[in-house]
């Protein structure tokens, strides 16, 4: 039985997140519809249809939105193919992508313009990287784990540098660098880390709770990176870990022998599902206590056009 829910904080809505849910929600108010939003605003499917139901049209590709149409762009930013695509179409864009996630397109176009062939460590397919490898798509290379590296061919192994996803696991990312170190000892890097601060923060709260759970929930859609990274954080931890969409997703099987259960949730995820999760426990006798690892205060401000 459990007796104990261990809540994570920080945990949740980033502050990339809050701000491009904010964009398209002052974007209705201030414009009205039609409003288009291209691909996920954030990967949580709860938040997508939250503005769906507010009358948003959510779309995989520009073409799907009319000439001269408001179109915002998803937190996960766009390559200037997208951006030049919209100019042409003469479609009026707001733009939510994370600044976190701006700053690595900086340094990928400034590495590119110093004639570096960049690396950039990430997953295959996501929309952050697909935006971030369209700043230098004919010098930046997709490594997605340590065996990428040994099979990297670049034209100047003395002028090779990295970025990474800002998303992904603060552990795994290491071990990738260090391996790109090893094989190219000159390498250039980010003067920061780009894994987000919230990335780090959460998975830092996780691994706190694990070392007193049984077990770990992490609330999060399928398709966020970083939710997924903290299931696999408190895997390595030594704990079963799963990842639910929401409450529903429980199953009794997985507590049973539990006494101690912590939860945590992707920095897309709404923090009513985390409640609902908490009180699914609180109503079968269990008591919640949160554990802090670090505060945030981090804000990011709307877009000129918004303010």
């Amino acid at each position: 039985m459990v007796e104990k829910v261990l809540l994570a904080s920080p945990r949740g809505f980033c502050a990339g997140v809050v701000r491009a849910v904010a964009i398209v929600e002052r974007a209705l108010e201030r414009f009205g519809l039609p409003l288009y939003v291209r691909r996920e605003i954030v990967h949580n499917p709860h938040v997508v249809e939250e503005l769906r139901a507010k009358g948003v049209v959510f779309v995989q590709e520009l073409e799907e939105v009319p000439d001269g149409a408001r179109v915002v762009f998803s937190a996960h930013g766009v390559s200037p193919t997208v951006r030049r695509t919209a100019e042409e179409r003469g479609l009026a864009v707001i733009d939510a992508t994370c600044p976190l996630v701006n700053k690595v397109h900086v340094e990928a176009r400034r590495f590119a313009g110093q004639g570096y062939t960049i690396l950039l460590v990430g997953h295959a397919g996501h929309e952050e990287v697909e935006g971030t490898m369209g700043e230098a798509p004919g010098q930046m290379r997709l490594v997605t784990g340590p065996d990428d590296v040994v099979r990297l061919e670049v034209e100047d192994a003395g002028r090779v540098a990295y970025l990474t996803q800002t998303t992904l696991s603060v552990d795994d990312t290491k071990d990738i660098v260090e391996a790109l170190q090893e094989r190219f000892p000159g390498l250039a890097g980010p003067p920061s880390s780009d894994i987000c601060y919230a990335t780090q923060n959460r998975q830092e709260a996780v691994r706190r709770v694990a070392e007193s759970a049984d077990l770990m929930l992490i609330v999060g859609a399928r398709n966020s990176s970083n939710s997924n990274r903290l299931v696999e954080v408190a895997a390595r931890c030594g704990i079963p870990s799963y990842l639910i969409g929401d409450v529903a997703g429980i199953r009794p099987e997985w507590l049973e022998g539990c006494t101690t259960v912590g939860v945590s949730s992707g920095a897309s995820a709404p923090e009513r599902l985390v409640q609902d999760v908490c009180d699914f426990f609180r109503r079968n006798g269990a008591v919640v206590e949160e554990v802090t690892a670090r505060r945030e205060t981090v804000t990011f401000p709307l877009p000129s056009e918004l303010q």
